[in-house]
């Protein structure tokens, strides 16, 4: 009875209040001017941080396996602090820019840096695979590639709150991002990508549902999915990294575009996957090194080990030979 009425009755209503929370937001932000906007949200993240021990617990043990004795454990806190700065300012910016669609008017607050990398793989007629960090401002990185002219799409999960799911495919959609659904998506970003479309693709996220390996990401194993090494073998098309990076001194943004990582093939499919993947963390640790304090480490990028693995996929073979034997009695 409790699961049927948290699943009928309190699940609708948290998903109603929060959507139209953020939709408010939206709205309101085009109301107030943007720098006292920016200072006040800015001022507001750092009790923000304090007042969340369980997420500044996993920042410092983040940053601690990332940089162990490289950093002093005090530079921990302030990385967080500015981390979550930046983070409260670009969400914040999202909402104020939610009408903006154009390389001219992105233009007012971003400098674009390295397009003749992204136009060179671009040209090539094989797609690109745009490799995104997840920066604060992860979301402007996967609408500006199509903003500035480049045919482009992108993966996501499905987000829980129906209504909030469908706002942001839409404001991604407003900007010329195809959205594409994660479920059983592979065939079709193959196809995609062979007509020359830009894929928007993450791999700096742990996730024991995506395809991965273990493979070394500041020093230590991460669980990597490997889906933009397995298109580049089957496509042919060149991974581009690029990020957004956020300058709180002036309130503007930069989005680069890095040189094109080459794709080597080696003796084994396997081996050729785990040498360009690893190839792809250490593009995204360096620019993590680069800019420590603009990178989420509120995640928990290195929560999956081998173990957790095995007992998860055990767990979904054991769930679908069950799901099989209640279809085989029913019929």
């Amino acid at each position: 009875m409790a699961t049927k009425f948290k699943v009928y009755v309190i699940r609708p209503v948290r998903n109603f209040v929060i959507y139209h929370f953020l939709h408010s937001i939206f709205i309101l932000g085009r109301l107030t001017p943007r720098r006292p906007l920016l200072w006040w949200h800015g001022l507001l993240a750092t009790p923000v941080y304090y007042s969340l021990p369980k997420i500044r617990k996993v920042i410092e043990h983040n940053l601690t396996i990332a940089f162990g004795t490289e950093k002093q454990k005090g530079e921990y806190d302030e990385i967080g602090r500015r981390m979550f700065i930046s983070l409260a300012k670009t969400f914040t910016d999202y909402a104020l820019f939610w009408k903006m669609k154009t390389r001219e008017q992105f233009s007012r607050y971003f400098k674009f840096e390295g397009e003749e990398n992204l136009r060179a793989a671009y040209q090539k007629g094989k797609g690109v695979l745009c490799l995104v960090t997840h920066t604060p401002g992860w979301e402007f990185s996967a609408f500006m590639p199509p903003v500035l002219g480049y045919k482009s799409m992108g993966v996501s999960s499905r987000i829980k709150n129906p209504a909030l799911d469908k706002l942001m495919i839409s404001l991604r959609e407003t900007r010329g991002m195809a959205n594409i659904t994660r479920d059983h998506c592979y065939n079709t970003l193959v196809e995609r990508l062979k007509k020359g479309e830009c894929l928007i693709i993450m791999i700096d996220q742990d996730s024991k549902n995506i395809r991965g390996e273990f493979l070394q990401f500041f020093g230590h194993e991460a669980y990597t999915p490997i889906g933009c090494a397995r298109l580049a073998m089957d496509t042919g098309a060149p991974i581009v990294p690029m990020y957004t990076i956020r300058n709180n001194a002036d309130n503007t943004y930069i989005f680069k575009m890095l040189p094109e990582i080459p794709f080597e093939i080696k003796a084994t499919y396997l081996e050729t996957i785990r040498y360009n993947t690893q190839k792809h963390n250490d593009a995204i640790e360096q620019i993590i090194r680069e800019h420590p304090e603009q990178w989420v480490w509120m995640h928990e990028r290195w929560k999956t080990t081998p173990e957790i693995l095995r007992r998860h996929l055990e767990g979904k073979r054991i769930a679908k030979e069950q799901q099989q034997e209640e279809l085989s009695l029913k019929h």
